[in-house]
């Protein structure tokens, strides 16, 4: 049974046919290649980039080719691919114009796997990385424009992560390792969003194990850096012990008088005489045909 089952195997084998190796021109593949991508024939394409690289190892368009392939894994969204590709690009031409583009195509190859904070941030830093290398190797380039808007998102979001985790800590009454996690907001991502709340949130902590001095020291500092800020008002209020955001009572929507039933919102009254003497001013109404 075995010696048969291996026959039939091997007889399978033997019967698919090998593709053929047909030497083709260089620009009819890569062009070929381009109309595929085109096509959205991601995996196709990039078989036809990589046979442009393999039938002509030394043209200038193999080195094109390995960019564009990396570039058809990028849109396929098999971004290990990609990346793979890119370092391969980027090691074996180094000083090629394209440089600066390939590290900004892995860069957003890494960039657009970020999850949200309650995940792993690995991806995340990976791109901050890879778009910090890239400003630093390329500063005036129009790539090195975008990534820097990047930069700032991926710290923003490695902030959010602190902080989530500061959170949770806190509301464990851990207040020590709350502590770590919101100073290192406040003194790593000085320039992300979550610094006013990572302020109020170190004042909370302090004031929680009696550290008074501390806790007003920071609640100084939330004041002065972000003095129109929620969380500064929100620390002001417990470090003082004051009542200072004023509660405004809202009217219900379906309360249509108040307390002197008055309607709210009624128009103003007209004597006959004052509407008499609008209309003759005003003229005829205008569904009036005669007089």
């Amino acid at each position: 049974m075995a010696v048969a089952v291996v026959a039939v195997a091997l007889a399978a084998c033997a019967s698919k046919k090998k593709k053929e190796y047909v030497e083709r021109p260089v620009d009819e593949l890569y062009n070929e290649a381009l109309t595929l991508m085109e096509n959205r024939q991601f995996s196709d394409a990039t078989e036809r980039f990589d046979e442009v690289e393999r039938q002509h190892p030394y043209s200038a368009w193999a080195t094109k080719a390995q960019l564009m392939a990396a570039y058809a894994y990028y849109l396929a969204n098999r971004y290990d691919d990609a990346i793979l590709a890119l370092d391969r690009f980027v090691q074996l031409h180094p000083s090629n114009r394209d440089v600066a583009y390939a590290m900004y195509l892995k860069g957003l190859s890494y960039y657009e796997q970020i999850s949200d904070v309650a995940r792993d941030q690995k991806i995340t830093e990976l791109a901050l990385n890879t778009f910090k290398e890239l400003i630093s190797r390329f500063p005036e380039s129009k790539y090195s424009r975008d990534a820097r808007i990047k930069v700032d998102l991926a710290y923003d979001h490695l902030a959010g992560k602190e902080m989530e985790i500061g959170r949770y800590y806190h509301t464990q009454r851990q207040y020590l390792a709350a502590i770590n996690r919101f100073r290192n907001v406040v003194e790593t991502y000085q320039t992300t969003t979550h610094v006013p709340e990572a302020l109020h949130r170190l004042t909370e902590a302090y004031l929680a194990l009696g550290i008074n001095d501390e806790a007003r020291k920071t609640a100084a500092v939330l004041g002065h850096n972000f003095p129109g800020s929620e969380w500064y008002i929100d620390s002001y209020q417990i470090v003082e012990n004051k009542q200072v955001r004023i509660e405004k009572e809202e009217v219900p929507w379906w309360k249509l008088w108040d307390d002197k039933k008055k309607t709210i919102g009624a128009p103003p009254k007209i004597r006959i005489e004052d509407k008499k003497a609008a209309t003759e001013k005003a003229g005829p109404p205008w569904w009036q045909f005669w007089k």
